[in-house]
């Protein structure tokens, strides 16, 4: 069973950083796509960034180019997914979700610089940044 486990969230005044990590289990492959999204209050959720696992293409948001980082790390056999966000600005607050999907569609997605659709979903981290 997929679980994907998200931390690092808090609270931080506009122009500081914070680092989301996500931990993935219950999966063997070693191509997939796994992403960020977010959801502000009274909004629909919308992607973060997203990245190709195992071949490197990654998508972000218009709002957040330059100011986030979307990585990864598989050693220690841990599947680990960051999100190192700076410069951090009032409209960044939310619930931040890690998402994973193992279909080739979405890796042909992120091939075409788009956001896939994804079908396994952490519970969220709250992220709060006041000005």
């Amino acid at each position: 069973q997929v679980q994907l486990l998200e931390s690092g969230g808090g609270s931080v005044q506009a122009g500081g950083s914070l680092r989301l990590s996500c931990v993935a289990s219950g999966f063997t492959y070693t191509q997939y796509s796994m992403a960020w999204f977010r959801q502000a209050p009274g909004k629909e959720r919308e992607g973060v960034a997203a990245l190709w696992i195992g071949g490197g293409s990654s998508v972000y948001a218009d709002s957040v180019k330059g100011r986030f980082t979307i990585s990864q790390d598989n050693t220690n056999k841990k599947k680990t997914l960051y999100l190192q966000m700076d410069t951090l600005k009032p409209e960044d607050t939310g619930v931040y979700y890690c998402a994973a999907d193992f279909a080739m569609s979405a890796i042909d997605a992120l091939i075409a610089h788009r956001f896939p659709e994804f079908r396994h979903w952490g519970q969220g981290t709250q992220v709060n940044v006041s000005s």
